[in-house]
């Protein structure tokens, strides 16, 4: 081997082992974003006990955060030039301890949904400039391996943060968990710091100042961007529809599991971690109109096995619902920063803010059908919500989508190493 075939080796090397490193820590930046989201929705049982509230009130309070969540996404989307992406994130993640740590001392549950609100806008901001950090400072050869690692870092969040929140509430009880929540948003905030600092992602050329509403106007204008904003509103409406409410009926008869085998439950999103990297190569080979459909007809798949009174169904049945919510809110992130025209960063607020509004408005009208009507019911709305996405996805035609070669090209292969470490 010569000695340029030795160092270009080395060099290939190199660039493998930071990229390893680099799906780690934005996995792991993603996991403790967003841990509070996903965590508490483990325990719902737990705290409607605690506060003596129906399944419907309490799904709504916890998931109220989508509705901050939704309000920072638009706020991050309007300033979005005006505001230092790192140090956005560094203070968004340290200012989410608080209300964190309050919730182990809200008296009502008016309170506890106040103090969710905040959450969810500290959430949304760090969520939203991480996306935009990434878009812009990622080649595009990087990006689509990097918003991958994002997703799957949230995948883990509902994994881990589950089983964490609910190992953490059996055997310590209800405040001990949200203080150790707490802390763990504190560690993000550490590892932003240090890591952010010493990024050596390529720095994006900044845009001509404009008008932040004209700016929305564009993004709005785009035919590929709309149907992108409402296919995110009804992901997320499906998976809190699934999510929430499927705690109650896994601690009712006639299955009746504990707390602590609740937390367990959320294995089912082992697989998720792995699926979600492969988003990017899915949509190099097969386009983004047939990787959409193609999730949500895995999650629509596993519809039927949830109404089915068994344990082992319900569990097949939150396997493929959420491999499939996951694949295609990973395939949507990245499509809506190559879709933009300008500004990537307010482009995907306003993507996320319709993604977390369709989180709200589902734990709203699915609790209510939950509670009237039963769970069957309300499996049959994630079902429509899945549908309306999939009709959506028509408007994402194969000759749209020529506008955007860099999605069929520059979409890489993400690293076979999934983000287990989260």
């Amino acid at each position: 081997m010569t000695a340029s075939n030795q160092d270009q080796a080395m060099s290939m090397q190199g660039h493998h082992a930071g990229m390893v490193e680099r799906t780690l820590l934005i996995g792991l930046i993603a996991f403790l974003t967003v841990v509070d989201l996903f965590g508490t929705q483990a325990i719902l049982p737990a705290l409607a006990r605690n506060y003596g509230v129906t399944p419907a009130a309490m799904g709504f309070a916890v998931n109220a955060t989508t509705m901050g969540m939704a309000v920072a996404c638009l706020t991050v989307a309007y300033f979005s030039h005006r505001i230092d992406r790192r140090r956005g994130i560094l203070i968004s993640l340290a200012v989410l301890a608080i209300p964190t740590a309050l919730l182990a001392v809200a008296p009502n549950l008016a309170t506890f949904t106040v103090l969710r609100i905040a959450q969810g806008l500290c959430m949304a901001s760090a969520f939203t400039l991480t996306l935009a950090y990434l878009g812009e400072h990622c080649s595009a050869m990087d990006a689509g391996g990097a918003f991958a690692a994002y997703i799957t870092g949230n995948v883990a969040s509902n994994l881990f943060g589950r089983l964490l929140t609910a190992g953490l509430a059996d055997h310590l009880g209800l405040p001990a968990t949200f203080l150790s929540l707490a802390g763990l948003n504190l560690l993000g905030a550490v590892i932003v710091y240090a890591w952010l600092t010493q990024s050596a992602m390529i720095t994006a050329q900044d845009e001509p100042s404009r008008a932040p509403l004209s700016i929305w106007a564009e993004h709005l204008r785009n035919p590929l961007l709309r149907p992108s904003f409402a296919i995110g509103f009804c992901i997320l409406f499906a998976f809190i529809g699934t999510f929430t409410y499927v705690n109650f009926v896994l601690v009712r008869e006639p299955i009746a599991i504990g707390q602590m085998s609740l937390g367990l439950v959320y294995f089912v999103f082992a697989p998720s971690i792995v699926t979600t990297l492969l988003a990017g190569r899915t949509v190099q080979r097969f386009g983004t109109r047939p990787t959409f459909w193609g999730s949500l007809a895995v999650a629509g798949l596993g519809l039927p096995f949830l109404v089915v009174p068994n344990l082992t169904a319900i569990l097949v049945g939150l396997m493929l619902v959420g491999v499939g919510t996951f694949f295609a809110q990973a395939t949507a992130t990245g499509f809506v920063s190559h879709a933009a025209t300008t500004d990537r960063g307010s482009a995907s607020g306003l993507y996320l803010a319709s993604y977390f509004s369709g989180g709200l408005v589902g734990s709203a009208i699915l609790g209510q059908v939950f509670d009237r009507y039963g769970w069957a019911a309300c499996v049959t709305g994630v079902g429509a919500s899945l549908l309306i996405a999939a009709l959506l996805a028509i408007r994402l035609r194969p000759a749209s989508e020529r506008l955007l070669p860099e999605i069929e090209r520059d979409v890489p292969t993400p690293p076979p190493t999934a983000v287990h470490s989260a």
